[in-house]
């Protein structure tokens, strides 16, 4: 099943995804709020026609999550073209939540703020309950569902500071969605391919199966240290092909659009603005 949160004649509501129409469930709240209820799914459709998907503007699935956890270097081809040594450990850091925007809205920046935006195919899971110092055995149970993400990147503030969160987390910097697939639809996240294109142009190619670090040993590492809470995002890594690591090194423009794409799952799109100051 496909959740979606969106906005439709000034509401924003939880909608089923089916046949490329929408169908709101009979839910009052966010997806978010979907989740912390726990209730069961599907929920009867408000509306038996369905609205059609192109006249609806697409949201996060999760607005103002407690935690955006995003996970570096999780891929071998991505390690070795950054010529980085395999981590022992998840290198983990963070995204602000004002980073957050859906599909088809756009990434935006100043060049006086950064010149080098890179992109990054990511799978994102969604955390369904309060977890802490979970095993990897149990780890899958912990989801809620999987979206797409890009990881946006100035990788001129990122290098400059020497961590990452502030090249990471600028505004419109983490798109998500288009919307998520709930867990059960995918019992095995570990074989998807995922791919990512700048103005049809495939930059990126990979398949799931290439992560250093698995979903489960991801979740068990991450709440051994903190407590992982409902409608928490995990981006978990991307592969090789980044901008940065080109040669010459490719950073998006004004005008460029962005398809990232998982199996099972869909496209996220959103298209590049480069705002005067």
């Amino acid at each position: 099943m496909k959740l979606a949160q969106v906005k439709y004649q000034d509401k924003y509501f939880v909608a089923q995804v089916k046949d490329q129409k929408l169908f709101p469930l009979d839910f009052k709240g966010y997806m978010v709020d979907l989740i912390f209820a726990n209730a069961s799914l599907p929920f009867p459709a408000s509306q038996k026609k369905g609205i059609a998907i192109d006249s609806v503007e697409f949201m996060p699935p999760i607005f103002n999550p407690s935690k955006i956890i995003a996970i570096g270097l999780n891929y071998k081809d991505h390690a070795n073209e950054a010529d980085i040594e395999i981590p022992e450990n998840p290198i983990v850091f963070t995204k602000f939540s004002n980073s957050l925007i859906g599909h088809n809205q756009s990434i935006c920046w100043e060049k006086r703020i950064t010149q080098k935006v890179d992109f990054e195919a990511e799978l994102a899971i969604i955390i369904k309950k309060k977890t802490y110092q979970c095993t990897k055995e149990k780890a899958l149970d912990k989801i809620w569902g999987y979206t797409c993400a890009n990881d946006i990147s100035a990788r001129d503030l990122q290098f400059a500071d020497g961590q990452w969160i502030r090249g990471k987390s600028l505004n419109t910097f983490c798109p998500l969605g288009p919307w998520v697939v709930l867990a059960k639809s995918i019992p095995y996240p570990q074989t998807l391919d995922i791919q990512c294109s700048v103005n049809g142009k495939i930059m990126q190619q990979s398949n799931t199966r290439q992560m250093i670090f698995p979903i489960p040993e991801l979740i068990a590492f991450l709440s051994e240290h903190f407590t992982l809470y409902p409608g928490d995002v995990i981006l978990t890594g991307t592969p090789s092909g980044v901008g940065a690591f080109r040669n010459p090194p490719v950073f998006l423009e004004h005008g460029d659009t962005i398809t990232v794409e998982i199996e099972g799952i869909g496209q996220l799109i959103n298209n590049c603005h480069i705002k005067e100051h």
